[in-house]
């Protein structure tokens, strides 16, 4: 039996999850993304142990009732909704039931293959012909009784009037508008101070359901048409067909718009390989897609499954991974980083977000925790884009528990020196440690300083720093450049090999750029970027050393409070008795000159999304050597975006700032490399 608190959070799930359909379906107005509403679903499938053969759950309710400003119409052929699947393990699982169907149903003689489509996110609609002639669209609805927006509707370019054939037609297919006109209709809403649509969707729906067709006629709205529901060819030569490729080539055929990129599959790898491809490439389409969809090609095989209560047993969407979840926050601790800044980390119960399974996240700074207002017990909503560790985006107060905690910032923090004491920064939201000497800092230290972003001791990790400093064989920086294969051969874990490699690889560091061992210094708030500035405008640490505040601030990226920071380093006794100690043992390479005279130079630019032919560093090299600044993230001052594959929200925020956003290639031809 469910205890009271998991029925209770049933309950709330419920009710939210039919809010929320409805403001999707009916309303065209969702207030929280597809991501975070699929989160909650199958959270209460799980609670519930629901399926789609669960014919009184809420999870298997299709649609939404259609808005009662437009004339009702009754389906002839009930619509579905597809189930969900999000990864390759339960894709395997859904192939498997189809084989358990195709047994119990005697049809082992006929193939189990496959057509993967591009699933579309727009507004489904289904298209009435008599005779060629079309007669009606709707609405999916709530599967049953749909919304007549015929009037709309015949204002879409995309979709024939007349079909080439006299055929009685009943056909599926979805209404979308590409970016491309989202943003032209958004810039014209802007200019006359109306509201924005939030997205592509949105303002399709919004332009179909409007009683006026000329409002929508002014809208580029498109059409993909990918399932015939009825046909009765009326004596003409055409064919009825027999499989899920046959019926995409006929509405072709027919002059009704179908996606190009539809392909047979014969295996459940030929699926993962379409849906792994599209992947990286959906952001390449003027339209958009959130998975793909696949159906059982065999039409016989397709009436033999069957269907459920809410889908098709031969049909699903395969989800594209995503970057928005929702889960529960369990606990909040502060971590310590090694420059002795305090930062709060949301421990959350285990959730999949963009491909992989997190139980961390990010909450900033106190500030940010309260101006969240989040407590531990609530709901969350998490996003993950790219290579950036997970953030609470915001809380879902429909699901806060009565038990939900408030958390108060702590004195003290677990890894900071003396007796652990915290305070807070003057002038930011961060914390930092009193005391910044303790056993913890300054292994952190040393894990950073022989780091493939500093020295770059390769192999030698925090276990091998651990190793060393657990020996006594090491305490500074500079030890490590004093180490012999003797020392070391003889420790827990070693042997001659791996001693050697070790050796070798602290060696390999003694050649180092100026930038790298700034960054490995652990100069608190200079990172990558920072330390290459410094770098190429003082050429050596003697230089750094000599300038004063005012000169380091002057240097364009840098300003007053790195400047000041970079300053007071420079100048502690201990740093000095720190550089003292460890620059003999090496010879640092002087800058890279960079070019002054090319399209780049003076400009600020911000990678995002995978690059094909350049890996992240490489990219940022070749921008530095142009004489751009490379930033992390999109303000105002940003002059390029340089977008790959899963650009993510800083393509976004780019967007609505104005900023130009380029692709790889044209960045390499403005950096005169060869594509």
């Amino acid at each position: 039996m469910a205890s009271k608190k998991s029925t209770d959070r049933m309950t709330q799930l419920r009710e939210l999850i039919s809010y929320h359909r409805t403001k999707y379906h009916a309303d065209d107005a969702p207030e929280i993304s597809d991501e975070v509403y699929d989160s909650l679903v199958v959270e209460l499938k799980t609670l519930e142990g629901s399926t789609d053969d669960t014919a009184d759950s809420e999870l298997t309710k299709v649609g939404a009732a259609g808005n009662e400003a437009f004339s009702k119409v009754t389906h002839k052929v009930r619509q579905w909704s597809f189930g969900n699947i999000f990864n390759h393990a339960e894709l395997v699982e859904w192939s498997e039931r189809l084989e358990r169907l195709r047994i119990e149903n005697d049809s082992t003689s006929i193939a189990l293959t496959y057509v993967a489509e591009h699933k579309i996110d727009g507004l489904k609609v289904v298209l009435e012909y008599q005779k060629g002639e079309l007669v009606r669209a709707a609405t999916r609805g709530d599967g049953v009784v749909g919304e007549d927006v015929t009037h709309t509707v015949r204002t879409i370019k995309d979709i024939p009037q007349t079909l080439s054939s006299k055929v009685d037609l009943i056909c599926v297919g979805e209404v979308w508008l590409s970016f491309t006109e989202f943003e032209r209709i958004n810039a014209e809403r802007r200019e006359q101070d109306e509201p924005l649509f939030a997205n592509p969707r949105n303002a399709a729906a919004g332009s179909l359901r409007q009683l006026d067709a000329s409002v929508a006629a002014t809208r580029r709205l498109s059409y993909f048409a990918y399932d015939i529901d009825w046909l009765d060819v009326q004596g003409t030569k055409v064919a009825l067909p027999t499989s899920q490729l046959e019926e995409l080539q006929l509405l072709k055929a027919l002059g009704l718009p179908t996606n190009p990129h539809s392909a047979a599959c014969n295996t459940v790898a030929d699926i993962e390989a379409y849906y792994q491809s599209w992947i990286p490439k959906r952001h390449d389409l003027d339209y958009g897609i959130d998975g793909v969809a696949i159906k059982v090609d065999d039409i016989r095989l397709q009436k033999a499954f069957g269907y459920t209560a809410k889908a098709p047993r031969f049909g699903m969407a395969y989800k594209f991974p995503s970057e928005e979840a929702t889960t529960v926050l369990e606990d909040i601790q502060l971590q310590v980083g090694r420059t002795g800044v305090v930062t709060p980390v949301a421990y959350l119960r285990p959730v999949l977000i963009a491909g992989s399974t997190v139980s961390r996240a990010t909450l900033h700074n106190e500030d940010e925790i309260a101006r969240l207002d989040v407590r531990i017990g609530d709901t969350v909503v998490l996003k993950k884009a790219g290579d950036v560790i997970p953030k609470v985006l915001s809380v879902i107060l429909e699901l806060r528990p009565t038990s939900a905690k408030k958390y108060i910032f702590p004195k003290v923090a677990l890894g900071c020196g003396g007796d652990g004491s915290i305070e807070r920064i003057p002038g930011e939201a961060a914390y930092r440690c009193v005391t910044l000497e303790s056993d913890y800092l300054h292994r952190q230290r040393v894990y950073h300083f022989v780091s493939k972003h500093a020295l770059n001791m390769d192999g030698v990790g925090p276990r091998i720093i651990d190793t060393l400093l657990d020996n006594n064989l090491i305490s500074t920086y500079h030890d490590l450049f004093t180490l012999t294969e003797g020392d070391i051969k003889d420790l827990p874990g070693f042997k001659e090999k791996a001693a050697a490699n070790v050796i070798e690889a602290i060696s390999n560091a003694r050649t180092v750029p100026l930038y790298r061992l700034l960054v490995g210094l652990s100069i608190d708030q200079v990172g990558e970027e920072t330390a290459r500035l410094l770098a190429d405008r003082f050429g050596t640490i003697d230089a750094l050393q000599q300038a004063d505040a005012e000169t380091i601030a002057a240097i364009h990226g840098v300003g007053d409070v790195i400047a000041q920071t970079v300053y007071a380093w420079m100048r502690a006794k201990k740093n000095k008795e720190t550089l003292t100690h460890l620059l003999p043992y090496l010879t640092i390479d002087e800058p890279e000159e960079v070019s002054l005279d090319t399209p780049l130079s003076g400009k600020t630019v911000v990678f995002t999304g995978t690059l094909e032919t350049l890996t992240r560093d490489e990219a940022k090299d070749h921008a530095r050597r142009l004489g751009a600044l490379v930033s992390s993230s999109v303000s105002k001052n940003t002059d390029y975006v340089i977008a790959g594959s899963e650009a993510g929200s800083k393509a976004d925020k780019a967007a609505s700032l104005g900023v130009t956003i380029i692709d790889e290639t044209t960045f390499k031809n403005m950096a005169g490399l060869s594509t």
